[in-house]
């Protein structure tokens, strides 16, 4: 008779797909925030340390999250959807233009503006 205990690995990704599956869409939203802030924070780390690289891989995961919440924004609420879309264009030039001049800060100042939306979605999400 054989008994089958789960790692402690498989645990945690269970948990996590757990969570994401009963997460509200608010809360997904909370979610990738948090990581793309975590990209943004590994990029500039990497840009600092001038491991081009590392800073390039984790500037395009978070410019991924953010092309992505972009695409999904209800064009249909009026003027917050038109905003929205201009705050999201502007991180991505801003990111562009922190990739192009090595400026870790540029990538720092995104992800601050980012947690200012976060932060919104979190009281929406309860």
């Amino acid at each position: 008779m054989s008994t089958s205990v789960a790692s402690p690995l498989t645990s945690s990704k269970a948990y996590r797909q757990n969570a994401v599956l009963s997460a509200s869409p608010a809360q997904l939203i909370v979610e990738l925030y948090d990581g793309a802030r975590r990209f943004l924070r590994q990029g500039a780390d990497a840009m600092a340390a001038r491991d081009i690289e590392q800073a390039h891989q984790k500037l395009r995961r978070a410019e991924m999250i953010i092309d992505h919440l972009n695409s999904v924004i209800d064009d249909d609420q009026g003027e917050i959807s038109a905003q929205l879309h201009a705050v999201y264009a502007f991180y991505l030039a801003h990111l562009n233009e922190a990739r192009m001049t090595q400026d870790p800060e540029k990538v720092r100042e995104v992800a601050t503006m980012l947690g200012q939306l976060r932060e919104a979605w979190n009281e929406v999400a309860g």
